[in-house]
């Protein structure tokens, strides 16, 4: 089962809030993957394709509880993808019309609502419902050991619209894109897509996705360390082959002994040691020196070297 399989079926098993937050949730999934045909005055049938079995069963389910439809279902198989495709028929019955009205689908004399409509959102409970349908219908979630993100997918720009606004409502920050003809709602925020899984009733979830999100920040820190340690060590390194180029300059001119007995010193202890920084080179002298005192003997030991090819020239 894959990681948006098993938040699906997680979002499955949550008991709604009430007939408007069922309500609220039916209608959301209707408008995501479901098509509404119209037949003549007051004649409609409702049909819902999904690959998810989860979706399917949910809203076989409250169809039958909150309007008491009468609903069809064929499953079929894909013999090129050998997957599973659920259609859900909610035949012309009495009762329908009611039923798309009290869901936001329609308005009487007017025909099909575009944007969500305030009324089908108003209460906490009501925008958890209509997002948790939606993400049913239409959404993805990669799992958090990779590339982590989250997008629900729908046909109409007025929906799309609706559901990042409705997003903002609940604290996560969504944006829209445009992709071939559809629009996704997209999220990329550890933060925000554990919020809207909380929000939708996903806590099994979230938890996971927090502990996963844990792990990378532990092994993002020791990167960080790891790869800032080697820049270090690279720049000393270099800078260490640079000294010990510089001893090399001096012995080649006026000869080491022409050097106080401090620089002198330093030239041992660089030779000795070509892999140390000069903090730790200060520690290993006898006795041990401070980072300036060392410094100040390279740069004494840099002078003699300038002072001499100056002297030639």
């Amino acid at each position: 089962m894959s990681f948006t399989a098993e938040v699906k079926d997680e979002l499955a098993r949550v008991s709604g809030a009430g007939r408007a937050s069922e309500a609220a949730e039916l209608s959301a999934l209707v408008r995501v993957c479901g098509t509404l045909s119209f037949h003549g005055s007051g004649s409609y049938a409702v049909r819902v394709t999904t690959e998810t079995g989860a979706v399917a069963r949910t809203v076989i389910s409250l169809s039958h509880q909150v309007f008491d439809l009468d609903t069809q279902l064929t499953v079929r198989r894909s013999v090129l993808h050998k997957t599973r495709n659920y259609l859900i028929e909610v035949p012309e019955q009495e009762g329908l019309e009611r039923a798309l009205v009290a869901m936001r689908i329609l308005v009487p004399g007017k025909g099909l609502v575009t944007g969500i409509p305030p009324e089908l959102v108003a209460t906490e409970q009501d925008r958890s419902a209509f997002l948790r349908g939606a993400f049913m219908a239409g959404g993805f979630i990669a799992d958090p050991r990779g590339d982590f993100h989250l997008e629900m997918a729908v046909t109409s720009e007025a929906l799309a619209q609706g559901l990042v606004a409705l997003c903002h409502d609940v604290g996560v920050s969504a944006r829209l894109n445009r992709r071939r003809g559809a629009f996704a709602i997209y999220i990329k925020s550890f933060d925000d897509i554990e919020r809207l899984l909380l929000v939708m009733g996903a806590s099994k979830t979230a938890k996971a996705v927090r502990a996963v999100r844990q792990v990378k920040s532990v092994k993002n820190d020791v990167n960080r360390s790891v790869n800032a340690e080697m820049a270090n060590a690279r720049r000393a390194s270099g800078a260490a082959a640079e000294q010990l180029a510089l001893i090399d300059r001096v012995e080649a001119g006026p000869g080491l002994d022409s050097l106080p007995a401090t620089v002198r010193q330093f030239c041992e202890l660089r030779r000795e040691h070509p892999d140390l920084s000069l903090t730790d080179l200060g520690r290993v002298a006898y006795p041990p020196l401070s980072k300036s005192a060392v410094y100040h003997r390279l740069l004494r030991l840099q002078k003699a070297a300038e002072d001499w090819e100056a002297r030639r020239a």
